[in-house]
């Protein structure tokens, strides 16, 4: 039996290994075609050992600007952040904790909101925000419609449902009101749900072309991922290695997300809401 149970560890391991490894290799092609002279998906350039420049990136570069698209893409990504975590924690907090008329109704129309595809509101969203508001071309027309992120607010009610009620009720009686309590309690206690809530927002907005393509046509505005669409689309292919810079284009926009999610990775543990109480 102990040597079954050896085996079906090693079994696993090996299954677990192959997976990641299948899941890897796309990034591993990505980021060797776009330091590669001639990039091909042939076996004998999977370990290439000559043919390395940095042509790709620059020949991107002289089409597009990285650097404004990428200020650009942070500009976005930060706007829909600080709004996102912003409104996420207060809705959060208010219908998991608080106790109102229509509390039920609220949840359920956010349920609902989640239901409804992002693409079937873009067009009421740009005849509201740029011609009703004239806010085309412009960082906060961009931003506006990502500001509130009904899957944050999901995360956050969920987490502070789980806290003990106690430990809002002990600090009602202290006399906390409940922005303060919000600050100084629950929030120190979903960290977990905080860097999640980050890490699904930061992903969707530094991908997103659609909306921002819609909603401004000065290129001088708009982020990486709607620069690099627009180059794969009609100037790659004139180029002496298109394959290259669609590859070097890609790995600068998928590095910002890879370095974010290393680094907030060991956050992802679970919170030890049970020692806030006693007994």
């Amino acid at each position: 039996m102990h040597h079954t149970s050896k085996i079906r560890v090693a079994l696993r391991h090996v299954v677990v290994i192959l997976a990641a490894l299948i899941f890897v290799f796309p990034f591993y092609f990505m980021i060797i075609g776009a330091f590669q002279q001639n990039p091909t998906n042939t076996p004998d350039r999977l370990f290439p050992m000559s043919g390395w420049t940095l042509n790709n990136f620059i020949a991107i570069n002289s089409r597009i600007s990285l650097l404004g698209s990428l200020f650009n893409s942070l500009v976005f990504v930060v706007g829909v952040l600080l709004g996102t975590v912003t409104f996420g924690l207060l809705t959060g907090y208010a219908v998991s904790c608080l106790k109102f008329r229509g509390k039920g109704f609220v949840w359920i129309l956010m349920m609902l909101v989640q239901m409804i595809p992002f693409q079937l509101l873009m067009i009421p969203l740009y005849v509201q925000i740029a011609r009703n508001y004239g806010l085309g071309d412009t960082y906060i027309g961009i931003i506006l419609p990502f500001a509130i992120n009904t899957t944050a607010v999901f995360i956050f009610a969920q987490f502070f449902k789980a806290l003990p009620p106690s430990i809002f009720e002990a600090a009602r009686i202290d006399g906390a009101g409940e922005l303060r309590i919000l600050w100084s309690i629950a929030i120190p206690m979903v960290r977990p749900a905080l860097v999640t809530a980050v890490l699904v927002t930061f992903i969707g907005p530094w991908n997103e072309f659609l909306w921002p393509f819609l909603i401004t046509k000065n290129t001088s505005m708009q982020p990486l991922a709607v620069s690099l669409a627009n180059f794969i689309s009609s100037v790659s292919q004139s180029m002496a290695n298109p394959n290259g810079a669609i590859l070097a284009g890609a790995t600068v926009l998928a590095f910002p997300v890879v370095v974010i999610f290393c680094v907030f990775q060991k956050y992802f543990t679970a919170s030890d809401i049970g020692s806030a109480t006693k007994g």
